[in-house]
């Protein structure tokens, strides 16, 4: 970063974690910016010397306390925020896979407000961050129609 701005984008992933029926998913509502107070999908930054899947799985295991293996590549996606002299902010480049759940209890941590167990067919009752509801379809959910 320099004056606050950062200086290339950085690398970020994030999971569709659904239950063993496949009826409900985690969604975690964010307690920082970008997008503080909406419900999104577990995940975070890559830190130098992770892979993807470390990222992913630590990130998960943070924010949720769910241990998670890593199955496949949805889609990516940039998320880049200006100001109002349309300088960079924040840009992300966002991996996004399909996660099989392997253990532990569902909390909130790290930098998530609230993480649950939302069944799919309310997820049109909460302010998803831009794209999620995209990215759940792809994993196979259907999540209904956007707020």
């Amino acid at each position: 970063m320099r004056g606050g701005r950062p200086l290339h984008p950085r690398p970020s992933c994030h999971a569709v974690i659904p239950d063993e029926t496949g009826q409900r998913l985690v969604l975690i509502q964010r307690a920082c910016e970008p997008y503080r107070g909406w419900w999104g999908l577990p995940g975070g930054a890559v830190e130098l010397g992770e892979t993807v899947e470390e990222a992913l799985r630590r990130e998960v295991r943070e924010e949720t306390g769910l241990e998670i293996a890593v199955d496949r590549l949805l889609t990516l996606k940039d998320a880049i925020g200006r100001d109002d002299e349309q300088g960079i902010t924040y840009h992300f480049v966002i991996l996004f896979f399909s996660a099989r759940l392997l253990g532990g209890r569902l909390r909130a941590g790290d930098d998530a407000a609230s993480a649950e167990w939302v069944p799919v067919s309310e997820l049109p009752r909460y302010p998803l961050v831009p794209g999620a509801d995209e990215v759940i379809r792809l994993a196979g959910l259907e999540p209904g129609a956007p707020l």
